[in-house]
């Protein structure tokens, strides 16, 4: 008897592990044929320095940008702080930031298993022709239950109580790259929101910079219109006594209007762009306070040695490219993991009856456990086209962090030699306007001694206005591109 016992013994271990040497063969085979995803995830070496005539390299780290430091304008600074706490834009980029933390949380409670309380309860009334009819009017005749144990044949009720349990065993990494996929786009939306912050306070750096330029071709040209005013009573008092003649008054009245006229539009794009400032801070109307020249303090961080990779990757849009890209791996990941078998485990506990007097008798006390295997065959090619989108859209976010990086480096290369290049610019126009300043009071002297005539001092003085003039848009050009250097090196404002 025991011989026989043992035989049938060892015949369900041989079966067992037959059933587990099939099983295991299958999952190989699926492993096997699923197909490989692309680990692209690095950008091409960057050069080692921003300028290629300089053969060592920086190994400094780069100091982050604080905006207080950088443009050196207190009342700037404030609009700064302004911007960040009442623009809609910037406001809006928060609650998505926290709708993304919201599904990073989802995806990590994917990981656990799910738990539900359960309460049913039904009632159902079987025909007299049907299996469970015939096998509940059976029951009752048999000595083997009890009173209590006997059916209900009218109205057959069904009461449970307990808890069900759910798992998919994440055995190929599916669930867990869904979560990396969800946490790389949630620190990609905080470097959106670090790009969007960058790009607001340029916006309002910008807009403060050009309303302190129009103030100050507003002041030239208040005061160019009184030094014509001035030739005008020269000309007309020597039009009274005949050594002038009614052809340069007329001149003289002509550029005087026109000036008049470029200052009212000059007082236009003042209001205008003032309004345009005050929308990006979220208030209505008023007046925004400002400097009344240009307050420059980035000649600190161009006299730093820059290190070109620990710069590159600390920009919030090469950030937020390489987050992503990182998603879309874990995507491609998780969509590879399809293709093979799903494990599930369940079950439930809880008390299950048929009559509510014995609900909660220990006898009604059930549980169940479960476990299933669903392995992919036929499913219309689905998996195999979520696999070869997910790998292409991979594909595509290294190409767009690639240009990332490269768009970064160029930029930030030119800038820097830009910066520079503008301080001599701005050194000789200084002087061409120390020179028309001369001649426009020879010309003056000139006139009066009868060396020079009328259109001499016209054109003096309409050369002086205009050098003035570019004198303050190339200071303009030379804030923008400060501005652009900021953006350039990351942005921030602490």
């Amino acid at each position: 008897m025991k011989e026989i016992l043992n035989q049938y013994k060892n015949t369900d271990v041989i079966r067992t592990t037959k059933s587990a040497v099939v099983i295991t063969g299958i999952l190989l085979l699926t492993a096997c044929s699923a197909p490989k995803v692309s680990n692209k995830l690095d950008a091409a070496k960057l050069p080692e320095n921003f300028d290629a005539q300089r053969k060592e390299a920086s190994s400094e780290t780069f100091i982050p940008l604080k905006t207080e430091t950088f443009f050196k304008d207190p009342k700037l600074e404030e609009l700064l702080k302004k911007a960040i706490a009442k623009n809609p834009d910037y406001l809006i980029m928060q609650e998505r930031i926290l709708i993304a933390n919201s599904h990073l949380k989802v995806a990590k409670l994917a990981l656990l298993p799910s738990l539900d309380f359960v309460a049913d309860a039904s009632g159902t009334h079987y025909g007299k022709y049907t299996m469970d009819g015939v096998g509940n009017f059976d029951t009752n005749f048999s000595q083997n239950i009890t009173e209590k144990q006997k059916i209900n044949e009218k109205l057959s009720p069904n009461y449970f109580l307990g808890a069900k349990v759910s798992w998919e065993a994440d055995i190929w990494g599916k669930l867990s790259n869904r979560k990396k996929a969800a946490q790389q786009r949630f620190f990609a939306s905080q470097q959106g929101m670090r790009l969007l912050q960058t790009r607001l306070l340029s916006d309002v750096a910008d807009l403060y910079f050009k309303l302190i330029a129009l103030d100050k071709q507003a002041a030239i040209y208040d005061n160019n219109l009184k030094t014509q005013e001035r030739a005008l009573d020269i000309v007309s008092a020597q039009r009274s006594v005949g050594k002038a003649t009614e052809l340069a008054v007329q001149q003289f009245n002509a550029q005087n209007n026109n000036i008049h006229a470029e200052a009212s539009e000059l007082k236009l794009s003042i209001d205008q762009t003032e309004k345009a400032l005050l929308t990006l801070l979220g208030e209505y109307g008023g007046k925004v306070d400002r400097s009344s020249d240009f307050l420059a303090g980035h000649l600190e961080v161009l006299n730093q040695k820059i290190s070109v990779d620990s710069i590159i990757h600390k920009r919030p849009d090469v950030s937020e490219a390489y987050f992503e890209l990182l998603a879309s791996n874990a995507d491609a990941k998780s969509a590879r993991a399809a293709f093979f078998p799903t494990v599930n485990l369940g079950g439930y506990a809880g008390f299950n009856s048929f009559s509510f007097n014995t609900f909660f008798d220990a006898g009604s006390f059930a549980w169940q456990l479960l476990g299933g295997l669903t392995a992919p065959v036929f499913n219309k090619g689905q998996i195999k086209q979520e696999f070869y989108v997910s790998n292409r859209r991979q594909e595509i976010s290294f190409l767009q962090y690639q240009n990332a990086v490269t768009t970064a480096f160029n930029e930030l290369s030119a800038l820097l030699h830009r910066n520079e290049a503008y301080e001599d610019v701005l050194k000789y126009k200084l002087k061409e306007i120390d020179h028309l300043e001369i001649a426009v009071n020879v010309s003056n002297d000139l006139y009066l001694s009868g060396y020079a005539n009328y259109l001499e001092i016209i054109n003096a003085q309409k050369n002086k206005l205009q050098a003035e003039l570019d004198f303050v848009d190339i200071q303009l050009r030379n804030a923008n591109s400060q501005v652009l250097l900021y953006k350039a090196l990351g942005g921030g404002i602490n």
